[in-house]
């Protein structure tokens, strides 16, 4: 993971020679709450007090799947996923590639991610080398361990879509020694494999290794082209795992399971002779898949689809490394794919290619074109890793970048145009963030199995520090990163289609306030009521259907001070959600006391609805409400 720190070939090397990049710090502060907001005291009460389920969200959780490129759920509503990594803990030993200790940690992990990390979704690690420690052994006990953590993000109503972690193939790969390790694949296949002293040279990111270890480029060209029946093992080893959780999981829970992540940022190792990286993808990727999929249909997963990822460098943002690729030549993947990538700014982590900070729109263009590639090959598409150091040489981009990220997946639009086009905002894209690791800064890796090279640092993980969360003295999960930032209001369920979302979130850079899309001087009352505060602005076309339409709405948006504009109805001070009451909050399922906005049409049609938390006190005027709704309609009138 940021694994694109280390995708920096030999033309890197020779222009870094001369860079020193800094480990890792002590965690950056807490960001203090906005001002007059007591973040989480709402969300404790409805924790305790709120039912865990309204009248449609069984049905609505009942399935999961891809219909007409887009994630669907029950009622057939319009789904986002947005959360994190779950973690890279499982890529370490002293969990036994476990993502926690123990279950309550995954329950303490889960409600934190739901609550303060205003995530819906878990990307959960899964290791290869703890599942099948012996050849043709899956080991059951590791599998119920899985299986009970697991059970705790959906238990807290997070949808969690497993995957086979490797990076750098294997860890056995590499000597007590080294500088650098991986993870993936089990001791005996590297045994068998016989391969060469892994050795990187001068690498100065662990991800070089990829290109330029022969251990690893050779023990991951043997996994493709199944030397040694290796392939076909690990393949064993997914079904029964899948088969393990399928039985072991009641309907109910099954059902929170969005897919399966086939194998981590694929890439082969080495070309044959006069093969292109796009011919790889067809010839030998592609055929993975397709195998990976036939077992989740003997596994019981024939309605969940299989979330593949493409060669890892297909969209990559440095010219010299950017490969052809996207699984160009798949046709229509349909409703059993997903398309599944990642996304780093090598140019920001290099410290070298791109100087400054990040601006408004920096990566519409990258996340454009996934949007592009997904809708191209017929599914829907998710961007599974995402983020950047927090620590480090080029810690301090770390919260634009981050805001830019987020920008992209809401929209295809920087802040700067979005009010004068919406209809071109495309579809609000879904994201995992890595990483979500309560142990962050807590561990204690032996690494390569080395007691002398013990890890407690950061990560723990080639000195890497990407982790949102950290556990404080106490034991209590806490953000290390802008709660602005990571707590986003964002359409998770929409009945109907979105044309068009946009969410102000006032994440700080320092002292200085980040805002990249202030409401337009041609709508002043909808600048004077949303005045300095957060914002987000829906835009829907809805069917009629009788389920609301929903919003997460974070912690900085309290149920007393929050102000909602929309052609449904106009409150300032949210209502509690009953039937016949067209804009109301309620609880998210799980009950973990995170909220959720929900906007019932009365007729099918184009609507819109502003939120903001930005009115001043002690509430604003009907008047300012109806001129609001006034200059939104006009300004919505034809975009649908």
């Amino acid at each position: 993971m940021a694994k694109m720190r280390g995708r920096l070939i030999g033309l890197l090397i020779v222009l870094t020679a001369s860079l020193t990049v800094g480990g890792p710090s002590a965690a950056a502060p807490v960001p203090e709450p906005l001002p007059g907001t007591p973040l989480f005291d709402e969300r404790a009460a409805a924790a305790r007090a709120a039912p865990r389920g309204l009248w449609f969200d069984e049905q609505a959780a009942s399935s999961f799947t891809v219909e007409n490129g887009r994630f669907t759920d029950g009622l057939g509503r319009d789904v986002v996923l947005r959360g994190y990594n779950v973690s890279g803990e499982t890529k370490l030993a002293e969990n036994k590639g476990l993502p926690f200790a123990s279950v309550a940690d995954a329950e303490k992990s889960a409600a934190a991610l739901r609550n303060l990390g205003g995530g819906n979704t878990a990307r959960f690690l899964l290791s290869w080398a703890y599942a099948e420690p012996v050849r043709g052994q899956v080991d059951v006990t590791y599998l119920a361990a899985v299986t009970a953590q697991m059970r705790a993000f959906l238990a807290a109503g997070v949808r969690v879509y497993p995957d086979f972690h490797q990076d750098l193939y294997s860890r056995h790969l590499f000597h007590e020694g080294s500088w650098y390790t991986g993870d993936g694949a089990p001791r005996w296949v590297v045994e068998a494999g016989g391969y060469p002293r892994e050795s990187c040279g001068i690498c100065l990111f662990w991800g070089q290794n990829i290109t330029q270890n022969e251990a690893v480029k050779r023990a991951t060209y043997d996994f493709w082209h199944n030397h040694g029946g290796v392939q076909d093992a690990f393949l064993a080893t997914a079904r029964t795992t899948m088969a393990y959780l399928a039985e072991h999981l009641t309907p109910a829970e099954f059902a929170g399971i969005a897919g399966f992540d086939p194998y981590n940022e694929p890439h082969a190792g080495t070309y044959d002779s006069g093969q292109s990286s796009r011919a790889w993808e067809r010839d030998v990727l592609w055929p993975f898949y397709e195998k990976f999929r036939a077992r989740m249909d003997e596994a019981g997963w024939r309605h969940k689809p299989a979330f593949v990822e493409p060669n890892l460098f297909w969209n990559a943002n440095l010219a010299f490394q950017k490969q052809e690729g996207g699984l160009l030549d798949a046709g229509t993947l349909g409703p059993r794919y997903v398309f599944n990538t990642h996304f780093y700014d090598q140019k920001a982590i290099s410290g070298i290619f791109m100087w400054g900070k990040a601006a408004d729109g920096q990566y519409t263009g990258d996340f454009g074109t996934v949007r592009d590639r997904a809708a191209a090959s017929g599914t829907a598409g998710i961007v599974s890793e995402f983020g950047h150091p927090l620590t480090g040489s080029v810690s301090d981009k770390a919260p634009t970048i981050g805001k830019a990220m987020y920008q992209a997946l809401d929209s295809r639009l920087p802040g700067a145009t979005w009010w004068s086009r919406p209809q071109d905002s495309g579809p609000v894209l879904s994201g995992t963030q890595w990483q979500w690791d309560i142990y962050h800064g807590r561990h204690h890796e032996l690494m390569n199995g080395n007691p002398d090279k013990v890890l407690t640092a950061a990560d723990a993980w080639n000195d890497e520090d990407l982790s949102a969360v950290r556990l404080d003295d106490s034991g209590t999960p806490i953000l290390r990163q802008d709660a602005r930032l990571l707590d986003r209001l964002y359409p998770s369920a929409v009945a109907g289609r979105t044309v068009a979302f946009t969410y102000e979130d006032r994440a700080r850079d320092g002292s200085t306030t980040l805002t990249w899309n202030p409401v337009p001087a041609s709508l002043p009352k909808v600048r004077e009521l949303v005045g300095g505060g957060q914002y987000g602005l829906l835009l829907w076309r809805s069917t009629g259907a009788t389920a609301p339409t929903e919003l997460h709405l974070p912690a900085s948006f309290p149920s007393a001070t929050t102000t909602v504009v929309s052609d449904l109805a106009s409150v300032h001070g949210l209502p509690a959600y009953a039937a016949g009451v067209p804009v109301g909050v309620a609880a998210e399922v799980g009950g973990t006391g995170s909220r959720r906005l929900l906007l019932t049409p009365a007729a099918e049609g184009l609507h819109y609805a502003l939120v903001t938390n930005g009115a001043a006190a002690p509430a604003p005027s009907g008047e300012l409400l109806l001129a609001a709704k006034a200059e939104l309609a006009g300004w919505a009138e034809g975009r649908g």
